[in-house]
């Protein structure tokens, strides 16, 4: 894989524990970077796992699945990460279990020559100054473009510490909540939209909107919509966040036109939340998708 045309992700690994007792395999960035691969992306995937059964476990998975596993780290002293996962009304939330391995991916133990392309993080894997000062040595050999999915998971994120790194985005995806957070005080979603995309001189923006879709806008454009499809069946929304993102990577890398890319990433959401967990072991589940969209 050449590392002047790869998408890199970086970010968390972990398990996904489900009430029932099920569990799986998930963190924003690999659900990313999974369904990638399976679009035949090969991502560069940048992480660390525990030396323990559950790292194990997602090294072999990745195997399966073809990922390049160069970027990815062992740690000899924390475990892989985990999330336990409630329900509350067909909603998710989260109790996210601290220092664990991502945690502490390691400066001294990243490529050091520089990259193109996109690369993706989101804002949980920062919580700690190890993971943190590791994506800042990333950045700054980074010529490409910047896509940050942002998660404010409470109470994993400080302003101080996000704000800086949302200067460097080239693309950014929050949701409704969040942009208010970011970007406070505006009389309507778009004009929100607009100050955001201003104040951090983005190429583009886009907010998810839940069961009512998605808006996006670029630079100096008209805003787009995607509405998911009335036919839509909820199993549960883990993930679906993820998979929106992992086709708005793809559609920027192919450099499809933003309502194109905007409605294919809903699609493929909306379909992903007819399944269980938030990544699919099952080739023919993309194979669908890339055959429609060729």
């Amino acid at each position: 894989m050449n590392n002047d045309t790869a998408i890199h992700i970086f970010g968390e690994v972990l398990f996904d524990h489900f009430p029932d007792g099920s569990r799986v395999l998930g963190g924003a960035p690999f659900n990313v970077a999974w369904h990638l691969q399976a679009f035949g992306q090969a991502p560069r995937f940048i992480s660390r796992i525990g030396n323990d059964p559950s790292g194990h476990e997602v090294a072999a998975l990745m195997d399966s699945w073809g990922m390049n596993k160069k970027a990815l780290q062992i740690d000899p002293d924390h475990p892989t990460g985990s999330v336990q996962v409630m329900i509350e009304d067909g909603e998710p939330s989260y109790e996210i279990v601290a220092d664990c391995a991502y945690d502490f991916i390691d400066e001294k133990l990243l490529d050091t020559e520089n990259t193109d392309g996109f690369l993706y993080h989101g804002s949980l894997a920062i919580r700690n100054p190890a993971a943190h000062a590791a994506l800042q040595a990333i950045k700054a050999r980074h010529l490409g473009k910047i896509f940050i999915d942002v998660n404010l998971r409470s109470p994993w994120w400080h302003r101080d510490t996000l704000l800086p790194l949302l200067q460097d985005a080239a693309w950014l995806k929050l949701n409704e909540a969040e942009l208010d957070e970011l970007c406070p005080g505006h009389a309507t979603l778009e004009s929100a939209m607009q100050a955001c995309c201003t104040q951090l001189d983005l190429d583009g923006l886009i907010v998810t909107l839940g069961a009512k879709g998605a808006i996006a806008c670029e630079k100096n454009q008209d805003f787009v919509v995607a509405k998911p499809p009335a036919s839509t069946k909820v199993v549960d929304t883990v993930g679906a966040g993820d998979a929106f993102s992992a086709i708005l990577l793809l559609g920027l890398s192919n450099r499809w036109p933003l309502d194109m890319t905007l409605e294919r990433a809903q699609i493929f959401a909306s379909t992903l939340v007819g399944r269980r967990g938030a990544t699919i072991a099952d080739v023919g589940f993309y194979r669908e998708f890339s055959e429609h969209w060729r």
